[in-house]
């Protein structure tokens, strides 16, 4: 009796003899799963068999592939690592936390069921781009990409794009990890940009999956304005005063320059001025603008004194000409006319007009017969008291003139040949004695156009 009650107990037993009994320790995980990339999320754990030796299963209900694969052997007593991996599903589109329930089956299909959450994101979910703070003088910067995410990334393509730079990267990034890169910045690409917030871009490739993230670049508020002035030239001197903003706000200028009232008749100013105010013996141009970033602005005031001193030098000329002129004691003024010949020849009549300004004495004429024509043999007025026909040279002796007192003495010349164009007579000489001293003076040159009949030039 006693045996078949121990024997009933036994078997009422059995089944909870032959239960699985484990002890399952999480001791580490990369619980990401990317979106489209097929790559695990993984968990260490520390599996302590504290039953009979046994072939382990592990499995789930919801569709994701695992590991390990197959039977786990894990002894009585035994505590063994254990890496399960669960693979992404591609029918299931979630982004979130999701808590992922498995089970481990003994041989005598016993099983015990545990939970671990998975983080499933999209690409760029994983990661943070941004750089370091820009002024208008910098000249290089850091840019930086950080994975946010317990994920390991062998290799990525990151490719930075903003209005100061531009940049591509081939790199590993482990989890939780941030890598810097220095770039080198050219001021003319940001030289015309104002201050404030810039979206900065960034292409990320991995595994053929490509994701775009945006960050911020801080372009810091910075009032740089550079003025240069140049001056050049003598005669016509040139003032030039450039402004430019390089900074990245826009610059209130005002500049302001002063002229004498002589100096601004012959001054010129490009661009004109926005006021002009006078004081005084003083003129005061002022332009008031406003440059943005990466503009300039340009004065240049020219002063041209060269035309001032040329109506000096003429002024100074004319001084000199009727100075020498009322100094003058003999004065020859030599005219031509044309003459109506009866046998139809080129005839002209010249006359020198000797006129004393003062007492003058032993007065000698001396005019010069162009060549081609001939003297005519008779006179009107007074007979010269030579004539060279070799030298082709007529002269006339005048004793003494009083002031105030003039003499015509005149030819005719003649052609059988008319002649064209413009005539040209030589200057006729005089030669005389003022109180005891011999001087001389010249003519002017007459000229006579054969078209204008009866004209003198």
């Amino acid at each position: 009796m006693k045996k078949l009650i121990f024997l009933i107990i036994l078997l009422l037993a059995l089944p909870y003899l032959s239960a699985i009994n484990l002890e399952v320790q999480k001791v580490g995980s990369r619980e990401v799963i990317i979106n489209n990339v097929n790559e695990p999320a993984t968990f260490d754990l520390k599996v302590k068999n504290l039953g009979s030796s046994d072939n382990f299963e592990f499995y789930n209900l919801l569709g994701f592939s695992m590991a390990p694969k197959g039977t786990v052997l894990i002894a009585g007593g035994e505590t063994k690592d254990v890496q399960l991996m669960i693979y992404p599903r591609e029918d299931l589109n979630f982004n979130g936390f999701y808590t992922f329930e498995y089970f481990i089956q003994g041989t005598n299909k016993e099983k015990v069921s545990e939970k671990v959450t998975i983080n499933m994101i999209d690409l760029k979910d994983a990661f943070e781009i941004g750089s370091w703070e820009i002024f208008p003088e910098t000249s290089s910067i850091n840019v930086y990409i950080s994975n946010k995410v317990n994920f390991n990334f062998d290799i990525i393509r990151v490719s930075f794009d903003s209005p100061f730079f531009e940049l591509e990267q081939d790199i590993p990034l482990k989890a939780f990890e941030r890598k810097e890169f220095l770039v080198q910045l050219n001021r003319e690409d940001f030289e015309k940009l104002t201050a404030g917030f810039y979206t900065l871009k960034a292409d990320v490739t991995y595994k053929n999956e490509d994701a775009k993230v945006e960050g911020v670049v801080k372009f810091v508020e910075q009032d740089l304005l550079k003025t240069t002035e140049n001056d050049y030239g003598f005669l016509i001197g040139t003032h030039v005063i450039e402004k430019k903003n390089q900074g990245n706000v826009v610059a209130e200028s005002q500049t302001t320059i002063k002229k004498n009232i002589i100096s601004r008749l012959f001054t010129t100013l490009n661009p004109e001025p926005d006021s002009v105010r006078r004081q005084g013996f003083n003129v005061y141009y002022t332009w008031a603008k406003e440059i943005n970033p990466g503009e300039s602005l340009k004065i240049t005031v020219r002063t041209n004194w060269l035309f001032p001193l040329l109506v000096i030098f003429f002024i100074v000329a004319i001084v000199v000409i009727v100075k020498q002129y009322a100094m003058t004691n003999l004065v020859l003024r030599k005219k031509v006319s044309f003459v109506h010949a009866k046998g139809g020849e080129f005839a002209l009549k010249i006359s020198i007009v000797v006129g004393a300004r003062r007492h003058v004495e032993r007065i000698s004429v001396v005019d010069r017969i162009p060549p081609l024509v001939k003297l005519y043999e008779r006179f009107g007025g007074e007979k010269p008291s030579r004539i060279n026909d070799k030298l082709r040279r007529i002269e006339w002796d005048i004793s003494n003139l009083m002031p105030g007192e003039k003499r015509v003495l005149s030819y005719v010349i003649y052609s059988k040949v008319g002649v064209m164009g413009k005539f040209a007579l030589p200057e006729a000489t005089a030669i005389y004695e003022k109180e005891g001293e011999i001087h001389e003076t010249s003519s002017n040159k007459a000229f006579f156009v054969s078209e204008q009949r009866g004209s003198l030039e």
